[in-house]
């Protein structure tokens, strides 16, 4: 046979034996294992330990607070991150949310304003201005901005094309060349804003959580997984298995972890976060991770939480929509459970 069609299949096959055979293994050493492996696949970085946060604005919203602050992860780079307190909870310290974006113009589209700062007041878009929407219900909020996007483009993509929408396959490709991945980096940077957010005065460090969209989703999944200070995870549009969504439907090429897949199927790795409490939404007509593939993984994960005695710490919501962030379900579950 010349074309490879029945060759993938094959070894999508092989790789899926693999995983029944390791599940063999203790659950909770397998759980340690995969662990492990999903932390080295995605590459190590230096870590900045000395780095002086800067603030770089501070504006009253009416409702809320809203502050810039200069963060770094990692020798010789930077990251900005917006971060939103709440105005009239009456309380010292509050519960604390991670919001990541994924592909588009950086945290000023989770927030409301245009890509170059100004507010928006048209008809939110797939993002639902989801970080505006966690901050009114009482919780901090902090939107990092992820490496690759808006503001954070490559200037060598910039100047090929001024409008180029992400420098992702660039940073990626090239990270892939030194055994290290996109996500490793964008990860690590999430984890640098938990570690600066547990420590402001607004903010609780014991009640924090993350909610991701896409590949945010991405990020905020893995972050949740390396570490446990995160109380609570919501994971949209994206929650699925690789055979139906990245294996299946192009996509970005910061998607993929190189060997991944000859260890876990995606709703295992997901399900390393039991038995904290898991939100997973999707679109019914979300074309890039099926509801075909969600439904199969929702059904993994939800084995996995009730095998450790926990079902109820898992909450999902398959909504009429597309690849979009809905929160009808999911803001108030977020606060609810960084309150209990």
């Amino acid at each position: 046979m010349w074309v490879a069609d029945h060759f993938l299949a094959s070894e999508y096959e092989k790789s899926r034996q693999k995983h029944r055979q390791d599940t063999n293994t203790q659950a909770a050493d397998r759980k340690v294992h995969l662990r492990e492996v999903l932390a080295q696949s995605i590459g190590t970085f230096e870590k900045k330990e000395d780095h002086t946060p800067v603030l770089l604005e501070e504006m009253d919203c009416g409702t809320y607070i809203r502050k810039r602050v200069e963060l770094s992860a990692t020798p010789g780079l930077t990251f900005p991150t917006y971060i939103l307190v709440p105005k009239g909870f009456g309380k010292t310290k509050l519960p604390g949310v991670i919001a990541v974006h994924g592909h588009g113009y950086g945290s000023r589209q989770i927030l409301g304003m245009h890509p170059d700062g100004s507010w928006d007041e048209g008809q939110p878009g797939i993002y639902h201005n989801f970080a505006l929407e966690l901050v009114h219900r009482g919780m901090v909020v902090i939107a990092p901005d992820v490496v690759g996007f808006g503001e954070r483009r490559l200037q060598s993509d910039l100047r090929e094309d001024p409008n180029a929408p992400s420098s992702c396959y660039m940073m990626a490709a090239q990270l892939l060349m030194v055994g290290k991945t996109l996500t490793g980096l964008r990860v690590q940077e999430a984890i640098c804003t938990l570690e600066y957010f547990s420590g402001l005065e607004e903010v609780d460090p014991e009640h924090i959580g993350i909610m991701g969209f896409s590949g945010g989703s991405l990020i905020a999944f893995i972050a949740s997984v390396l570490d446990e200070r995160l109380r609570a995870t919501v994971l949209a549009g994206f929650p699925n298995t690789f055979k139906e969504s990245i294996l299946a439907v192009h996509h970005c090429l910061c998607n993929y972890t190189p060997g991944i897949l000859n260890h876990s199927e995606l709703p295992e790795l997901i399900s390393l976060i039991a038995p904290r409490p898991l939100f997973l939404e999707s679109g019914l007509d979300d074309p890039i991770f099926p509801k075909e593939g969600f439904i199969v993984a929702v059904e993994a994960i939800q084995a996995a939480y009730t095998s450790i005695g926990k079902p109820d710490h898992l909450a999902t919501d398959l909504f009429p929509g597309g690849h979009e962030i809905n929160g009808r379900l999911s803001y108030d579950w977020m606060y609810d459970k960084l309150t209990e």
